[in-house]
């Protein structure tokens, strides 16, 4: 019987790739043993370098690609390369679906034990120009003191100054630009965050793609507004028409926190209007919206055509609602809506959307989805279909506990990520439901993130 083989950082191999795999990196396996390569395509032929080996697995990087994958492609963004912000250009687009759904059966599969039907992935509708939320990082160069703004290197924190980005609408690149150049020359100092110092640490955009038109926040490392700032505002609603608003977010917290939730008007408006399909949504600067606006109708849509068909007449539970999306994309259709949302913007928000929408049937409840759901369950509250569309750390056990007991026909469960939807979905399956199908939806197209629809029906 053969030894195993032991891996070291600096081994150069020669190795064919399986897969893609979730967080980004693609797998070999080497006399069964896994090795994760960054920039590889499956069907790819590569000399690696591994960087960093365990036991387990080991980490490396492409030193040649010696025959290319039938579904390699030249990436469209000249920073592919360096930035981090999406990772699989280089493959081919309908591949890179197919991948996805992979993703998703397997992390189903392997946390579940069970083998559910996963519809092949809803693609965008557009892959380039489709972001309708930017959050850029920025930094100075410590010499020329030159404003800096963009996406952090994969794996880093060492800033990419972005002048071009191809999967957000032209006119930020322009604004973008502006504001690096008038910041500067108002003296405004860009954050450095090993010292804390600085002042302007995040420009942050939200577009609306039907009405054209964005409102821009400053995250300031700060808690008061500085002059600078009504006059770098002034300035840029000036020269651009599609900026209806700039605002200013205060953020002295050391560590990752965008943005906190204290945000005041600077000048203009302190929303957008998103028009949908005859639906109008407001949406604030630190409201909850998917950003890719052509997939959120994919998977608004994908949850109307659960519930009309088999749930007429329906009392619907719209929980971590955000703006009400789901609530009022699903009154028309629904005898009764209740939604509930924690974000005090995103409820006032929702409130005047239900105005908006000329909605008569929805109730928007503001507080944590846990509370409220507590709540109902003490008032006897009982809904055919509940709809949950938690954040990347899906649900907590008592919040499905209680959607158990509020749930009498089905739950839609929404999810950015495959590994706490399998969790929550076998906690669902061990209490009486059952998973029809999950139809995954592509919102960040070239990146290794996939939203998830899952429709379950109590047994």
């Amino acid at each position: 019987m053969s030894e195993k083989r032991i891996f070291k950082g600096g081994d150069v191999l020669e190795t064919g790739v399986q897969k893609l795999v979730y967080e980004g990196d693609a797998l070999a396996k080497i006399d069964g043993y896994p090795v994760f390569i960054e920039g590889a395509c499956p069907e790819d032929r590569l000399k690696i370098r591994i960087t960093k080996a365990n036991k387990n697995f080991a980490n490396a990087v492409i030193e040649e690609i010696i025959e290319p994958s039938p579904h390699r492609v030249k990436p469209f963004c000249p920073l592919h390369n360096v930035c981090g912000g999406c990772g699989w250009q280089h493959i081919d687009y309908d591949f890179q679906l197919e991948q996805k759904r992979n993703i998703v059966a397997e992390t189903v599969k392997k946390i579940t034990g069970e083998d559910i039907e996963i519809k092949p992935v809803l693609p965008s509708p557009e892959t380039r120009c489709f972001r309708s939320k930017v959050q850029y990082p920025v930094s100075q160069t410590k010499v020329s003191k030159r404003l800096l703004a963009g996406y952090y290197k994969k794996g880093s924190h060492e800033l990419v100054n972005i002048k071009y980005c191809p999967i957000q609408p032209k006119i930020i690149d322009k604004i973008t630009e502006f504001i690096r150049t008038n910041a500067q020359e108002l003296g405004i100092t860009g954050y450095n965050e090993k010292l804390h110092k600085g002042e302007l640490r995040h420009i942050v955009y939200r577009m609306s793609k039907s009405e054209n038109e964005c409102i821009i926040i400053f995250v300031v490392n700060d808690t008061k507004l500085n002059d600078k700032f009504k006059k770098l505002a002034k300035k840029v609603m000036e020269e651009f028409a599609h900026v209806k608003g700039c605002l200013i977010n205060y953020n002295t917290l050391k560590g990752n926190l965008i943005m906190t939730g204290d945000t005041r008007k600077i000048q203009g408006e302190n929303y957008i209007l998103e028009k949908m399909d005859g639906k109008t949504f407001k949406i604030s600067a630190n409201s909850f919206f998917q950003v890719n606006i052509g997939s959120a109708k994919n998977i608004f849509n994908t949850v109307k055509d659960i519930v009309s068909a088999n749930y007429p007449d329906t009392r619907i539970l719209d929980a971590y609602s955000g703006v009400s999306s789901f609530g009022i994309w699903l009154s028309d259709i629904a005898r009764e809506v209740v939604s509930v949302e924690e974000a005090p913007s995103a409820t006032k928000d929702a409130a005047d959307n239900v105005e908006l929408n000329n909605v008569k049937n929805l109730t928007a409840l503001n507080g944590d989805a846990k509370k409220i759901f507590e709540q109902l369950c003490e008032n006897g509250e009982k809904f055919d279909v509940t709809v949950l569309d938690p954040p990347r750390k899906g649900c907590e056990k008592e919040s499905l506990d209680f959607a158990l007991k509020l749930s009498d026909k089905a739950i839609i469960y929404v999810s950015c990520n495959p590994s706490t939807l399998a969790r929550d979905l076998k906690y669902l399956h061990e209490n009486g439901f059952k998973t029809k199908y999950i139809q995954p939806v592509d919102m960040f197209c070239h990146s290794y993130h996939i939203e998830s629809v899952a429709w379950l029906e109590r047994i």
